[in-house]
């Protein structure tokens, strides 16, 4: 009887949940879930495809990652720059058909250095869809974008934890079998898109011509110039990503050192996923109690970081401490992640696409120069310095979000007025 009415109030709870949400607005977020479990059959397992299968150094793995960054760093802009002038549409369904190619053209090639364009053609063409379709997100929910973003981004935590979980799994029996899902998932994502989104009617085609009529003469370099609205917030961005890196140029490495199994670092990114699913009533309460303002959310989330890295610093010689330094940052994740795109497409208007490939390219050189720095650091000084400067950097990033509210805050108030904001 007790287990009957738990299971009557858990599902009672995920109704509640989903119920503010249109019809269309859920079956995207189901849609963008198998995409993101699709993807996780095939990202994480770069390294060891190169390295096992291929028969290519660990050097040669690492020159792979790093182009697809580099491409991606190039697609986010231009996925941006090309949302008003190819469409929605057609940026987005163009560019999963065409990574979807891609992906299974993986399953016929050996030679090297073809594996590595595609891998970065893919980078690039994953990076491209990104801006594009939070804009489209941001333009055709707009009541319910600050709230869809952060259901969107568990969805997709989720199904990335299950498609890793599953993927060791897979490529155990065929590397190729993984390629091959990880294409069928993108073909399928992009035709929901073209058939199921609408995309060219009704709210989006009115959307996207008053977008392109207040756009009109605005150039990439005019919307350049309005530093106000993304320099901090993506400089804010790009120190927290460079921080999350030292989980793997830092930490890893000092478990081992320390006698530990991979097991033990895998678990901190189990933490990772359990408290980005079940830790949303925590993020809810700093939202609405805490901080109710976009900007303050980017604060707390920076503050978060800082914490949780500080801990690592600290007492990093207990693993207990690490992995509640991995609990604390992930709350600071948990309150970056949706905030920047929701925030981008609420104050930046038709303009939004084009500001959301550039925030999340320079994001991206975090990512980039991360490991390269950090990890020379650890091998000259091992955990310390490593810690250390990534608490340091998080602490920067407080800074530049405060930077960035301040800024803001009379733009805000004035739509506000204007009765432009709710």
């Amino acid at each position: 009887m007790n287990e009957m009415m738990m299971l009557k109030r858990s599902s009672s709870g995920i109704r509640t949940v989903f119920l503010p949400y249109p019809r269309e607005a859920l079956l995207f977020v189901a849609a963008s879930f198998v995409n993101a479990l699709g993807s996780a059959f095939m990202w994480p397992l770069t390294t060891l495809y190169v390295y096992q299968v291929l028969g290519r150094s660990a050097a040669d793995a690492g020159f792979v990652l790093m182009l697809q960054s580099l491409a991606g760093i190039a697609g986010q802009f231009t996925g941006g720059a090309l949302f008003h002038r190819l469409g929605a549409k057609r940026l987005i369904v163009g560019s999963l058909l065409c990574s979807s190619l891609l992906q299974c053209s993986l399953l016929f090639l050996t030679h090297w250095l073809v594996y590595a364009g595609v891998m970065a053609a893919l980078g690039f063409l994953n990076a491209v869809t990104m801006p594009a379709i939070q804009a489209f997100i941001g333009f055709r929910w707009p009541n319910e974008r600050r709230s869809l973003f952060n259901v969107v981004y568990v969805g997709n935590n989720v199904g990335m934890a299950v498609g890793t979980s599953l993927a060791g799994i897979l490529a155990a029996l065929s590397f190729p079998l993984t390629f091959l899902v990880d294409s069928i998932t993108t073909l399928a994502f992009a035709l929901f898109f073209l058939l199921f989104m609408r995309i060219s009617a009704d709210a989006d085609s009115q959307v996207s011509l008053l977008s392109l009529r207040e756009s009109a003469g605005q150039q990439p370099w005019m919307l350049l110039r309005q530093y106000r609205l993304y320099l901090f917030l993506a400089l804010g961005s790009a120190a927290l990503f460079f921080a999350t890196t030292s989980w793997s140029t830092g930490v890893a490495p000092y478990l081992a050192d320390q006698g530990m199994s991979m097991a033990a670092y895998s678990f901190l990114w189990t933490v990772n996923g359990i408290v980005i699913f079940a830790g949303q009533p925590v993020t809810s309460f700093i939202k609405r109690i805490l901080a109710k303002t976009p900007t303050a959310q980017l604060i707390a989330s920076a503050a978060c970081y800082t914490i949780g890295f500080a801990f690592m610093l600290l007492f990093h010689r207990t693993y207990d401490m690490l992995v509640l330094g991995m609990v604390i940052t992930t709350f600071g994740e948990m309150l970056k992640a949706p905030t920047v795109p929701a925030f981008i497409t609420e104050y930046t208007g038709s303009a939004a696409p084009f500001y959301l490939g550039v925030v999340g390219s320079i994001g991206s050189l975090g990512r980039l120069f991360g490991p390269l720095l950090l990890g020379s650091m650890y091998d000259v000084g091992g955990i310390v310095p490593v810690a250390a400067l990534a608490s340091a950097t998080c602490a920067a990033a407080v800074v530049l979000f405060a930077v960035h509210a301040f800024l803001h805050r009379r733009v805000i108030l004035r739509q506000k007025e204007a009765g432009l904001l709710s």
